[in-house]
This record gives structure tokens, C-alpha cells and sequence, in this order.
């Protein structure tokens, strides 16, 4: 019989059980299956899972359905491609078999991961398996609810806007933005911000499925010098701020030095206000078939000129890089923000996408994107019984001394992953 622990065995534990003949890599994959016939039907994680996934390393890989996986359903959530399955694995996905990984399904989103909830019309909404009816946050929101529930071991996301970092807060997980292509995609990406990222339970796990799907070697760890950390929680609600003090005082105890910064997100979102509408303009889909509100983005997209694009991606990126590039290049090792300006809330209250709310929402992850900068979120505990998130910022390509400075936060009181009461059986 397979125990119910096995289902929330890290990477590493799950390498060392099999190493040592404690465990059969096939009782892992069961015992997700397990859970997603027990917890999915109200979650609804998964859009199409595989029960025929094998492993010989006994790591489950979910799979956000706006990356394609062979033979799976590959829909982007919109009618457009209902139908659509995909005919080759995305390079990250190739590698993570290669690697002895099982694709164990793909996992929900909104419409053209354009939101920061996940519903649309093709499927059920995703609920956070911290409490029924409340968003886990989006556009991977699929992806953070699976690793959260403990229905995969680890999982696949997308970031343009802080589409991984986002459900990451909601959910209670790790969710790393690596610098945009260090990960390969085979997509045209016009608004050269996307960055697919791991989501894990632990910041080990993601160190190892980025190292897996970035085909690069993980780095002996960093030594543990003091670090120089810039900290903002400016006009964050009082949660999200309270977490993110929490984090600088516990760094600052542990003989790092914090001080705080200033940020200026209003530009950033704005500009990309007009990137994104280009870019939901640019879906090679009959636009007929999206849902109101994608239509009416991609609509208003295909109303702006290359002048229009061009001078809102420049205030856009001036603008971030004054408040992410430019003092991590020449002050600080890291930033440490909020992940969220508001807590986790309920499906029906996501505020609508690009909206007042919405940028209120975004302010601190959506700068770090326009910075092309990695950047991961971190688990920083509950308020009212929902997870809430702390973000750290890294240079420019340098994700493994991210990757080593936010597991030293994670392993201090009161941060890193705890399993939702509700799906803990």
C-alpha cells in the first residue's frame, strides 16, 4: 500500500528513497494519481491527465497547458483550439523526460494566460486548495494549485506579468522567474518578456528542474557572506507589507544588510498595458471565437501603430530598470519585495485584467519583468488562513545565487512551504 506521505516526497527525498530501495519511482506517480482522483474534482488543477506517466526517479511533472506536451491536449484555454494536441514536447519538457521525469498531465489557465485568476470557458475554475471558491492566483494558476495540493511533485509555468511568481503567493509554493530565455520556448514571444519557470514546494526543487530544464550545471552553493538587499513594500496592503518586514528583519538578523529602496511601478504598468494588447492581437486564432474580454484587447491591440508599441515598451522598461536593473547592477545583491500587493481573494473578485485593481495587484512582479531580471516567490506564512508571498530579485542571469540566498530564507521561522489543511489527507 502506498502511504499517504509519499505524494509530498521533495525531489531530493524521493532520489535518496530510491537510491537506498525504500521506494518504488512508480509509487510516486501513484500516489498523484491518488490524490488528483481525491482532491481534483473540486480543485480542478489539470485540464488532462496521463495515468500511463512512468518514472524512474520518482519525480511527477505537471505541465501548464500554454506549453506544448506530445499527444496532449494543447488549448491555451480558448475555443480557438479546443481540439488542438500537441505534436512534439516544448524543449523544457523534452528535457525533463530525458531526465526520468513523468509528464503526469497539463494543468489549467486562463484564456491565452491573459488574467490573473484562472477561469475561462473551456474549464471548471481553479480553486486554491487553501480554501474552496478562492483564486490560486493565475496565469499558471493550474501548475501553483497542483504542486500546492500535492498532486505533482513539481511543475511547469509561464511568467510575462508574474504569471508564475502570482500563483506562487496565492498558492504557498516556490515559483522561479528565471532571466527570459534561459528556459527555451519554442514561441514567438513579441513582448520579450516571457520566462517559463519551475514550481516547487522547495527552493532545492526548483534549483533542480531549472538546472534540468535549462540543460546548465548547479554551482557548489555560495558562500554565505553578507548580502547588500534593497527592500520595498510600498503601497502594498497591510498582509502582503507585513510579510515582506517580517523577511527584511529576518535577513537583517542573520547579519545581512537591508535598507530600503524606492519604486515607481505606475510607468511599467501602463506601458504594458499597450504591449499586452499588442500582443493579444498577435494570437495566430480566429479572434471570433475568444471570450469578451480577450476580444476587446486584442481589438483595441490591433488599433495601435509599431510607434504606439515602441514608445509604451520604452517608458515601460526606462522605468523598471531605474527601480530593478540599475540598483541591482550598482548597489545591491538582491531586492525583496512583496510578491502581491493584495492578498489571496475570492474567484469572483480577481480584479479584471489591466485594470486599476489589477495594477494595484502586480506592482511589485511586474517591474522585475520589464527588468529582465530573475526573480523567485517565496512562502512567508498565512494571513487569515491563506498563504502570502515575499519576492526576491536577482542580476541579470545569475539564478543560482538567487536560487542559494532565497533558500536561506526559506529555512528561517516562519517561511517555506506548509501543506494546506484541506487537501492534507
Amino acid at each position: 500500500m502506498i502511504q499517504a506521505s509519499t505524494r509530498w516526497l521533495t525531489a531530493d527525498q524521493a532520489t535518496r528513497l530510491i537510491l537506498d530501495r525504500e521506494l518504488d519511482p512508480q509509487d510516486v506517480v501513484r500516489a498523484h494519481l491518488d490524490a488528483i482522483d481525491r482532491f481534483d474534482g473540486r480543485i480542478h488543477a489539470y485540464i488532462h491527465v496521463d495515468r500511463g506517466a512512468t518514472t524512474n526517479r520518482g519525480i511527477t511533472l505537471a505541465v501548464k497547458d500554454s506549453q506544448p506536451v506530445k499527444g496532449m491536449p494543447y488549448t491555451y484555454a480558448t475555443p480557438s483550439w479546443r481540439d488542438r494536441v500537441a505534436e512534439e514536447d516544448a524543449v523544457p519538457v523534452a528535457r525533463a523526460r530525458a531526465a526520468g521525469l513523468a509528464v503526469l498531465g497539463k494543468t489549467n489557465l486562463p484564456e491565452l494566460a491573459a488574467a490573473i485568476g484562472t477561469t475561462n470557458t473551456l474549464f471548471p475554475p481553479t480553486h486554491n486548495p487553501w480554501r474552496q471558491g478562492v483564486t490560486p492566483g493565475g496565469s499558471s494558476g493550474g501548475s501553483g494549485a497542483a504542486v500546492a495540493a500535492g498532486m505533482c511533485t513539481v511543475a511547469l509555468g509561464g511568467d510575462t506579468g508574474g504569471s508564475i511568481r502570482i500563483p506562487a503567493s496565492c498558492c504557498g509554493v516556490v515559483g522561479l522567474r528565471p532571466t527570459p530565455d534561459r528556459i527555451p520556448s519554442e514561441e514567438v514571444d513579441v513582448t520579450v518578456l516571457q520566462s517559463r519557470g519551475p514550481m516547487t514546494r522547495t527552493v532545492a526543487d526548483a534549483r533542480l528542474l531549472f538546472s534540468i530544464m535549462s540543460a546548465t550545471a548547479q554551482p557548489p552553493p555560495a558562500n554565505s557572506a553578507p548580502r547588500k538587499v534593497g527592500v520595498t513594500y510600498a503601497g502594498a496592503d497591510a498582509p502582503c507589507a507585513d510579510a515582506c518586514r517580517r523577511a527584511a528583519d529576518a535577513l537583517s538578523e542573520a547579519g545581512h544588510d537591508v535598507e530600503e529602496i524606492a519604486w515607481n511601478p505606475d510607468p511599467v504598468t501602463e506601458g504594458y498595458g499597450t504591449v499586452r494588447r499588442a500582443s493579444m492581437a498577435s494570437f495566430p486564432a480566429d479572434l471570433s471565437t475568444f471570450g469578451p474580454g480577450i476580444q476587446k484587447l486584442a481589438a483595441e491591440g490591433r488599433g495601435l501603430t509599431a510607434m504606439d508599441y515602441f514608445h509604451a515598451f520604452e517608458k515601460a522598461t526606462d522605468a523598471a530598470n531605474r527601480s530593478v536593473a540599475v540598483p541591482l547592477q550598482t548597489r545591491y545583491d538582491f531586492l525583496l519585495t512583496p510578491t502581491l500587493g493584495l492578498p489571496p481573494m475570492k474567484i469572483e473578485d480577481v480584479p479584471s485584467f489591466l485594470g486599476d485593481a489589477w495594477a494595484r495587484y502586480v506592482r511589485f512582479v511586474l517591474p522585475v519583468s520589464f527588468a529582465r531580471t530573475p526573480a523567485i516567490s517565496i512562502p512567508a506564512g498565512l494571513h487569515d488562513g491563506l498563504p502570502v508571498g515575499v519576492q526576491l530579485v536577482g542580476r541579470f542571469a545569475e539564478e543560482y545565487e538567487l536560487l542559494d540566498f532565497a533558500e536561506e530564507l526559506e529555512q528561517m521561522p516562519g517561511f517555506g512551504f506548509q501543506r494546506p489543511p484541506e487537501v492534507d489527507g
